[in-house]
């Protein structure tokens, strides 16, 4: 009996410590997660501030890069655009008092890697001014020559107007030369500048 009794005396502190054990992992658990949470809160705080100016000088880069010298802050007047699923973004451009062109965060989902991003330069006529690549993700040699850091082949759009320069490769009637063995990159760049176009002229001005 007395054998019986310290048997059942040994289970009972047994799971006594396993809940005791179990408890404690839980707390340790709770405890790790709340300082990693606390900790990745703490670095959110101190880096986000850093990467808006790093993104804010990004942005005012690329708008010089296409329109002519201003003497305003194109973000300050700044309008918005939905069209395709998506947003273009204007930033209007002036130097005393006059608009001297708007640069224009446009898109295409066309891209053989998928979304591509441009910032397009539009002269007050329409005219294309200048054009910088903001993000892509296309095949590096290949449509990645799309940049200015990878070739010059943007630059034959620069001084072209839309109106009667046709923002087509040539395989398809147009009057841009596609990227050696990268079509589909060359004309997904050419669909997200002829959409920055279409929206400034039906409306985008002003």
């Amino acid at each position: 009996m007395l054998t019986l009794n310290l048997s059942v005396s040994e289970r009972r502190l047994r799971m006594a410590k396993k809940e005791s054990t179990f408890m404690s992992m839980v707390l340790t658990l709770l405890i790790v997660t709340l300082v990693a949470s606390a900790a990745l809160g703490y670095i959110y705080e101190i880096t986000k501030g850093p990467i808006a100016a790093s993104k804010l000088a990004k942005l005012n880069n690329a708008i010089k890069q296409v329109v002519p010298e201003y003497d305003t802050i194109p973000g300050d007047e700044v309008y918005k655009m939905g069209i395709d699923g998506d947003t273009l973004v204007f930033y209007p451009a002036k130097k005393d008092g006059e608009l001297v062109g708007t640069a224009i965060s446009t898109f295409t989902n066309k891209g053989f890697g998928g979304n591509i991003k441009l910032m397009v330069g539009l002269l007050p006529d329409g005219t294309i001014n200048n054009i910088s690549v903001l993000e892509h993700k296309e095949t590096p040699g290949l449509g990645d020559k799309m940049s200015k850091k990878k070739s010059e082949w943007s630059i034959q759009f620069n001084g072209k107007n839309p109106s009667d320069f046709k923002l087509k490769v040539t395989k398809d009637g147009g009057d841009v030369d596609a990227i050696t063995a990268s079509t589909i990159s060359s004309r997904a760049f050419c669909d997200a500048v002829e959409r920055a176009h279409k929206a400034y002229m039906e409306g985008g001005k002003k």
